[in-house]
């Protein structure tokens, strides 16, 4: 019969490998994001992302879309960060990262953000004159 503390100790050894499956399923998973068909195709080719939240940490990149990658620092002008999104303000600016991400990789980043249904993508100019890609909340998804 198994005691209390060695379920104890069973449980505690099995939470990472819970915590890592929700991970998976609720934020990697292709069964649990439909993009919607309302959202355009996205283009062959490289594609420049900003990212300022969890993809600036490379773990975080390779369970997302495979790789690391090769982040450039740069910064944003004209926003703030408020929670998890970016608001603007002239006189703040957001540190981050640019990344260089073919199609493919684009449509995991887009699953990881919930493309249409928590963020949208919006083109901005970095503060380095390059254009990218940023995620910003839907106003509906609070």
């Amino acid at each position: 019969m198994m005691t209390l503390r060695r379920l104890g100790l069973l449980s505690l050894c099995l939470a990472p490998f819970a915590i890592a499956a929700w991970f998976w399923l609720t934020w990697l998973s292709p069964w649990t994001y439909e993009r919607p068909d309302s959202l355009p195709a996205i283009a062959h080719g490289e594609h420049h992302l900003f990212v300022y939240g969890t993809l600036r940490y490379a773990p975080v990149r390779w369970l997302v879309y495979g790789r690391s990658g090769d982040p450039q620092p740069v910064e944003l002008n004209g926003y703030q960060r408020q929670g998890l999104d970016l608001v603007p303000s002239e006189e703040d600016s957001v540190e981050g990262l640019m990344l260089t991400v073919d199609e493919e990789e684009l449509a995991r980043l887009d699953r990881y953000e919930r493309l249409g249904i928590r963020y949208y993508r919006e083109e901005i100019t970095l503060s380095n004159g390059q254009r990218a890609w940023v995620y910003r909340r839907l106003p509906s998804s609070d």
